[in-house]
C-alpha cells in the first residue's frame, strides 16, 4: 500500500473518532440534564394565550357541531385552539353538544395529563365546566375538582374529575379553564421515582406536592365508562389525616379481645 494512501486512511480514522467522541459527549442522559425552569413552561403557555386573538365573546358565539363523546376521547387544547373570552376569562376551549338520548343523570368524566418533561416543572389543564340550555343560557357553571391516580396504563394515570348532567333541560356543555382555575394547583402523590425540583439526579423518597394549573394542556373529556369510574373512584384528591397508629386502628377494628386484655375478664378471674 502507497504511504500516501496509509496516510489518508489513518486521517479518516481519527477524524471518525473524534466525531464519534464529540457526539458522545452531546448526547447527555435525561437523569443528567440540567433542571428545568419550574415556571418557565406555564409563563411561556400563557403569553401565547395572551397575545391570541379571542374568537368568541358569549356561550351562543361558539360552535356546538360535535356532540360529548360516548366515552373519554383524547383533546389537546395549546397555542392552535381557538380562544374564547368567557365572563372575562380568557381561555383554550371545547363545546359539545349533549346525547338526546342519554338517561338522566349521567356523568362526563374527564383527565388532564401532566404537561411536562419533569414532574417538577409540569402543569396541568384544569377544566371548568358550563352546562346549557337550548338558548344557551348557562344552567350550571362548576370548577372540576382534579384527584390524582397511577394506574397501570397511561389511560389509568392522570388527574381525574367528574360531574354530573341532572338538568333536563341540558343540551350543550363548554369545558374551559376559568381564571380561578388557573390560578390554582392540584394535589399530587410524590413517589421514589419521581425526581427533586432541587435536581433531577436526586430522588424525593417521600412527601408530596402541588401541580399548578396552566392555560393549555391534554384534556380527556366524554361520557364516564368502567375505567375512569374505577379510576375515579380511586383516585387521591387531597393529603390523608393523620391516623391513630396501626395498633389503634386494629383493636377499633376487632372486637375479639386477642390479648386476653378485656377488664371485665381479667376482674372475672381474679
Amino acid at each position: 500500500m502507497p504511504p500516501s494512501l496509509l496516510r489518508s486512511l489513518l486521517l479518516a480514522a481519527a477524524m471518525l473518532t473524534l466525531a464519534a467522541c464529540h457526539t458522545m459527549k452531546a448526547i447527555v442522559p435525561p437523569n443528567f440534564r440540567p433542571p428545568e425552569n419550574p415556571s418557565n413552561a406555564v409563563d411561556v403557555a400563557r403569553k401565547a394565550l395572551d397575545n391570541a386573538t379571542p374568537c368568541c365573546g358569549s356561550f351562543a358565539d361558539l360552535s356546538y357541531q360535535d356532540m360529548l363523546p360516548w366515552q373519554p376521547q383524547r383533546f389537546s387544547l395549546d397555542k392552535d385552539s381557538p380562544v374564547a373570552n368567557l365572563n372575562g376569562d380568557r381561555s383554550y376551549f371545547l363545546a359539545f353538544r349533549l346525547p338526546a338520548g342519554a338517561q338522566m343523570p349521567y356523568t362526563v368524566a374527564m383527565k388532564a395529563e401532566l404537561n411536562g418533561r419533569w414532574l417538577s416543572s409540569s402543569y396541568l389543564f384544569a377544566p371548568t365546566v358550563v352546562v346549557l340550555d337550548d338558548a344557551f343560557q348557562p344552567l350550571h357553571a362548576e370548577d372540576i375538582q382534579l384527584c390524582e391516580y397511577m394506574g397501570w396504563t397511561n389511560e389509568t394515570t392522570g388527574a381525574f374529575g367528574k360531574f354530573k348532567v341532572e338538568d333536563d333541560k341540558a343540551r350543550y356543555i363548554v369545558v374551559y379553564s376559568s381564571a380561578k382555575q388557573q390560578k390554582s394547583q392540584t394535589y399530587w402523590e410524590q413517589s421514589p421515582s419521581n425526581f427533586s425540583a432541587e435536581a433531577p439526579v436526586k430522588m424525593a423518597a417521600a412527601g408530596s406536592f402541588k401541580i399548578p394549573h396552566g392555560p393549555d394542556g391534554v384534556l380527556f373529556v366524554g361520557m364516564q365508562n368502567d375505567t375512569y369510574k374505577k379510576a375515579i373512584s380511586n383516585a387521591v384528591c387531597d393529603k390523608a389525616q393523620p391516623g391513630n397508629g396501626v395498633i389503634s386502628t386494629i383493636r377499633q377494628v376487632v372486637t375479639t379481645d386477642i390479648l386476653g386484655q378485656d377488664q371485665k375478664k381479667k376482674e372475672k378471674d381474679s
